[in-house]
């Protein structure tokens, strides 16, 4: 099988793309980040820490004033007691944060009444009685709920501790943090020993509690595992959880998500134990992790990849810790107009110090660039590859997906794609199907559908064989392999990233070439897209692209079933899809769809016999779990292999108030594919004659020059890749 070397090219030059500080940090792009971003000095009008600093005052005087009553656990996520455990955790950490901030004692007495309350009763507590089936709690359904607890009340403690008598600080040490620790930690050992998200948080909980009532053997515990062998624990968990980049393996929704327990706990091993560095373990990982997080968003949103909730993003409390904490240790004035996109502060004197920087006017733009995040402990498994059009973080955006499968939260989707621009997801991925602390929905867990449509490789923009998912849908197959990568390549007038997957399918390799193309011929970049499966036996492939927005003109001769929909198949995700309407490809398949204010299109050079399939998620589901959403399917069957050349333009201009619309037609008249014996070469023709070519190679090699025979004339070019302008500048 061919090998594709994994070299990351910029201009020719390689390029590392790990480092995470003003010093460190890759400059694919050059300074990017929007112009509405920066942080105005004199004209800052938006939420300080101060306001948030009040707000929690006058919240805690509210319950102040009200009886501490601590419910039996009974309901799972969303229902009443589990909300009323997590309001009462935010009472007890900001009560003790506010008395450390203002040393106003009345909110340590309050955040000692809410401990004393539980230590009353936490040791009365047997498992919850809605408990999940794997690591349930006692006060929570999960130990997970039970650590987020215990890190609020650690943290708490260590602030208020000073202002209690003998008699009640024994009493909290005693039934409540050490009761709760040792649950989490002996009485849990499949959790606290896992390497996992789990595991993170259940270390940083014992840990933090460890240097609050000052007992070291919790502390070695967290470090080092139960039995302090270093084989497991959280020092463990910083080696093993994230890339050499800073990427974290079951992606950015869960990086986010285990980034509060990293960077907490490592606040207090610097401050407690600086000798062990932990700001510096790993070249600095957790401040690349900061910024990784912070990268893997659009419009202020997570990239929805694997098991994610798509309305997450950098707002959320512990990304707003993570850029408090990563502002402290770097002064990177970047991270202040990320701080005013997140427009809430926490209470924290790292916190403070970010608001009054931003009052001050001391912002910058935030550097987001085009980059590729490898994957895996090494970086060997696989990588995020993130293509940015501009300096302005809402213009057009790739994501590749060439990641490893991401444990249990991952989705079978390898080699699929994301597209951004303007604001918006235009082509989208599912993401997670789960309505977070709905009680009414399956009690908040994810849904049934998540495993049988979310996860499959048809709910996503990647290549489905045989309308069998990746792996054949087995998470412990997908967690053994991932894409070999290709060149990451970054150029003034192009961006491209390459991987392929031989062991997704038994006898099928899938090739992705992903680019995105400045040229003349175009109002704005374009991104041409080559899908191809080699094999050479009989297959269904089927190339799914969920568009988000409203279809106004197609090439095609659709035959709509208007009156009868039936689901486009009975499994694998398939018996989730209304077919909606089919139509004959011929050679070349052109859709075109509005989305707000602009047009985009997808024209496809396809294999003979192509037929495209028109779906809308929601077949089988009488309980309206899913989202309708719409997509295209290009369905071709072969005996050789099937290779799908798509060109997705952005263009136009719609404006319904002012009532005019320009350019609503896509300027693509034909694509066509080419192969030589080294490469590959695809060539765009628009409407007005222009030419535009993008040459291929099998081989990564830097200087083996390449030749194809287009229409009778030989295109050459050495090395990877080759942009052919139309007009005609190299």
């Amino acid at each position: 099988m061919r090998k594709l070397s994994s070299l990351i090219i910029a201009g020719g030059v390689s390029l590392t793309v790990a480092g995470c500080q003003p010093s460190q940090s890759p400059t694919a792009q050059g300074s990017v980040g929007s112009k509405k971003a920066n942080v105005a000095a004199s004209s800052y009008q938006g939420p300080t820490f101060e306001d948030d600093l009040n707000a929690a005052k006058v919240q805690l005087e509210a319950q102040m004033k009200l009886p501490i009553t601590v419910p039996v656990p009974k309901d799972p996520g969303g229902g009443y007691t589990h909300e009323k455990h997590k309001q009462y955790a935010t009472l007890i950490y900001n009560a003790g944060q506010i008395y450390k901030l203002t040393g106003e004692k009345q909110y340590a007495d309050y955040a000692g009444k809410l401990m004393l309350a539980y230590a009353k009763v936490y040791p009365s507590w047997a498992l919850h009685p809605a408990k999940k089936e794997q690591s349930p709690g006692r006060m929570f359904w999960q130990n997970l709920n039970e650590s987020m607890w215990l890190l609020n009340a650690a943290q708490s403690y260590a602030a208020i501790k000073d202002t209690l008598t003998q008699e009640q600080r024994d009493l909290i040490e005693t039934d409540l943090l050490r009761n709760m620790s040792d649950f989490l930690s002996d009485g849990s050992p499949e959790t606290f020993n896992k390497v996992h998200n789990h595991g993170t948080w259940a270390t940083a909980a014992v840990g933090l509690t460890g240097y609050a009532i000052g007992d070291d053997e919790y502390v070695q515990q967290a470090l080092l595992g139960l039995d302090k062998s270093g084989d497991a624990g959280f020092l463990k968990q910083m080696d093993k959880l994230f890339s050499p980049d800073g990427y974290y393996n079951e992606g950015p929704y869960y990086q986010r998500f285990a980034l509060m327990p990293f960077v907490i706990f490592a606040q207090e091993v610097q401050k407690n134990n600086p000798e062990l560095k932990i700001f510096e373990k790993r070249d600095g990982i957790l401040r690349k992790a900061i910024y990784t997080t912070i990268q893997q968003n659009y419009g202020g949103l997570f990239f929805p990849i694997n098991d994610a909730i798509k309305e997450k993003g950098i707002k959320t409390r512990e990304l707003v810790h993570g850029v408090a904490i990563a502002y402290d240790l770097t002064g990177d004035k970047g991270l202040l107009s990320i701080g005013k996109a997140q427009g809430r502060f926490m209470l924290t004197p790292e916190s403070r110090k970010l608001s009054q920087d931003i009052v001050a006017g001391k912002g910058e733009p935030f550097n987001y660039r085009t980059m590729r995040l490898g994957d895996g402990e090494d970086g060997t498994e696989g990588a995020l590859d993130i293509i940015r059009a501009s300096e302005d973080p809402d213009d057009l955006v790739i994501v590749a997906k060439n990641t490893s499968q991401g444990l249990g939260h991952g989705h079978f989707d390898k080699m699929g794609i994301l597209v951004y621009d303007a604001g918006y997801e235009i082509l989208r991925d599912y993401a997670a199907a789960r309505f977070l602390n709905v009680e009414a929905k399956y009690g908040g867990h994810y849904l049934p559908e998540n495993n049988k449509f979310a996860k499959q490789t048809i709910a996503h923009n990647a290549l489905v064989v045989d309308e069998t998912s990746h792996f054949g849908g087995s998470t412990v197959l997908g967690n053994q392999h991932s894409p070999e990568l290709g060149t990451f390549y970054v150029s003034d007038g192009l961006k491209i990233t390459s991987a392929e997957i031989s062991t997704a399918y038994d006898d099928v390799r899938m090739v992705r070439n992903v680019a995105m193309i400045d040229d003349p011929a175009f109002t704005r970049p374009v991104i041409i897209d080559v899908m191809t499966g080699h094999a050479d036996t009989p297959h269904q492939y089927d190339l799914p692209f969920y568009y988000n927005g409203h279809i106004v003109d197609t090439n095609l001769d659709i035959e709509a079933d208007t009156l009868i929909r039936k689901p486009l198949g009975t499994a694998n995700g398939y018996q989730y899809l209304w077919k909606v309407g089919e139509a004959d490809a011929g050679e070349t398949s052109q859709i075109t769809w509005l989305l707000d204010r602009s047009f985009y299109s997808v024209t496809t050079a396809v294999p003979e016999n192509t037929k495209v399939l028109f779906a809308e998620i929601g077949a089988n589901d009488p309980d309206f779990n899913l989202r309708n959403e719409p997509a295209f399917i290009l369905r071709a069957t072969t005996t050789n292999g099937a290779r799908f050349v798509s060109v997705i333009e952005p263009h136009g201009d719609y404006n319904p108030t002012v009532e005019y619309t320009i350019g609503s037609h896509s300027q693509v008249a034909d694509v066509k594919h080419f192969a030589g014996d080294s490469a590959d070469y695809v060539r765009i023709e628009t409407k007005t004659g222009a030419i535009v070519g993008l040459g291929i190679a099998k081989s990564m090699t830097e200087d083996q020059a390449h030749s194809v025979s287009v229409d009778g004339q030989d295109m050459v070019w050495t090395g990877p890749y080759k942009v052919f302008h139309s007009n005609g500048e190299p």
